[in-house]
C-alpha cells in the first residue's frame, strides 16, 4: 500500500473574516466527504499552524492549511503497458488521449486492457500512485480527451463542474447521409427493454438528453460533424444521430454496421474547464484520428479518381 499525499494553504482575506473554516473550505470545492476525511487525518486542517476544527471562526489573515492523504493501491488497478497521449499533467490532474478499442474502467471481461491500467502504468514510471477517477467517460471505441483527477480534491471540483454544465465537451462524428444545417436534438434517452447496453429514444421513461450538433465537411454520402452535449447520457450522440436518420459508419447498435468502418466514427475533439485548483481556465483538442481522416480520403481520393476518368474520356 501506498500513500498519495496533497497539502494546500490559503490566506484568508477581509472578506472572508467571520466565515468558519467548513464554509470558506466549502467554496473552495471541499466535499462532505473531504471533511470526513480531514478529521480523520492527522493535521487534516491546522489554522495559524495549529489543529483546527471546521466549525471555527476565521479572521482576516489567518493561514488556513489542509492535508489530503489517501491511502492507494499499487495492485487494482495493474499497472500495464498500453498506448494513450498524455495531453496535460500536473500534480492536480491528467487530460489523457484515449485511443479506439480501449474501455476506460475495468470490468469483467475487461482486467488488463484499459485506460485505468495504461494510467497506472504510467503513474507508476513517474514514481506517482494516486487513486483513478475519471471525470468524463467514453465509450470503448470513442476516441478522445478525457480528464482524470489526482486527488479528491480535484475530483470533487471537476464532478461538480460537471454537474453544472460547466465542462464543455465537443466531439467530432461522421454521419451516414449529407446534413445541410446545424440543429440541436432535445430528445430524452432511456436503456432499451431487454438490453443492458442498448439505449434508445424514450419520452416516456429516458432523460432529458441535449445535443447541439453543426456539419463541418460533406462528402459522397458522409458529413463530418461537430456536436456538442448539453448533458452526458450513455451512447447520446450515436443515439440522438441514428434517430433523426444519420447514424455513425461502424455503429452495429445503432443501424450502420455495413463494413465501411470497424468502428462507430466519433472522437472527443475538444474539453474546456476551470482548473480544480487554480481556478485558471483550460481548453485542449486532439487532432483527428487516422482512421476518420483514412475514411474521409479515401472518399475524396475516389472523387478525383472519377473526375480524371471522366477528363480522360473526355479527351
Amino acid at each position: 500500500m501506498k500513500y498519495s499525499e496533497h497539502g494546500f494553504a490559503y490566506q484568508v482575506e477581509t472578506q472572508q473574516a467571520g466565515q468558519t473554516i467548513g464554509q470558506y473550505l466549502k467554496e473552495k470545492g471541499y466535499s462532505r466527504q473531504i471533511f470526513i476525511h480531514l478529521k480523520k487525518t492527522e493535521d487534516g486542517i491546522r489554522r495559524n499552524g495549529r489543529w483546527a476544527y471546521t466549525r471555527d471562526r476565521l479572521e482576516a489573515g489567518d493561514f488556513l492549511q489542509t492535508r489530503l492523504l489517501e491511502e492507494v493501491s499499487l495492485l487494482h488497478p495493474e499497472p500495464v503497458r498500453l498506448p494513450f497521449t498524455v495531453v496535460y499533467e500536473d500534480e492536480h490532474l491528467l487530460v489523457a488521449g484515449k485511443p479506439e478499442d480501449m474501455p476506460v474502467h475495468p470490468s469483467m471481461n475487461n482486467h488488463g486492457n484499459t485506460l485505468a491500467n495504461a494510467v497506472a502504468y504510467h503513474a507508476r514510471e513517474k514514481g506517482e500512485a494516486y487513486v483513478y477517477r475519471c471525470i468524463n467517460r467514453l465509450d470503448r471505441d470513442t476516441t478522445g480527451l478525457l480528464v482524470l483527477a489526482k486527488h479528491m480534491l480535484s475530483a470533487a471540483v471537476l464532478y461538480g463542474q460537471m454537474r453544472r454544465r460547466e465542462i464543455r465537451r465537443t466531439y467530432l462524428a461522421i454521419v451516414k447521409g449529407r446534413l445541410e444545417a446545424p440543429g440541436v436534438i432535445d430528445l430524452p434517452i432511456g436503456r432499451k427493454e431487454g438490453s443492458a447496453i442498448e439505449r434508445v429514444v424514450d419520452p416516456a421513461r429516458g432523460e432529458r438528453a441535449v445535443t447541439h450538433y453543426a456539419p463541418l465537411e460533406h462528402g459522397d454520402g458522409w458529413t463530418l460533424v461537430q456536436c456538442v452535449l448539453e448533458t452526458g447520457r450513455t451512447h447520446q450522440i450515436r443515439v440522438h444521430m441514428s434517430y433523426i436518420g444519420h447514424p455513425l459508419p461502424g455503429d452495429f447498435l445503432y443501424g450502420a454496421a455495413d463494413g465501411s468502418a470497424e468502428r462507430h466514427l466519433l472522437h472527443s475533439w475538444k474539453l474546456s474547464f476551470m482548473h480544480p485548483v487554480t481556478g485558471e481556465p483550460m481548453e485542449f483538442t486532439q487532432p483527428l484520428p487516422e482512421d476518420m481522416k483514412r475514411y474521409m480520403r479515401a472518399d475524396r481520393e475516389q472523387k478525383e479518381g472519377e473526375k480524371e476518368h471522366e477528363i480522360s474520356n473526355d479527351s
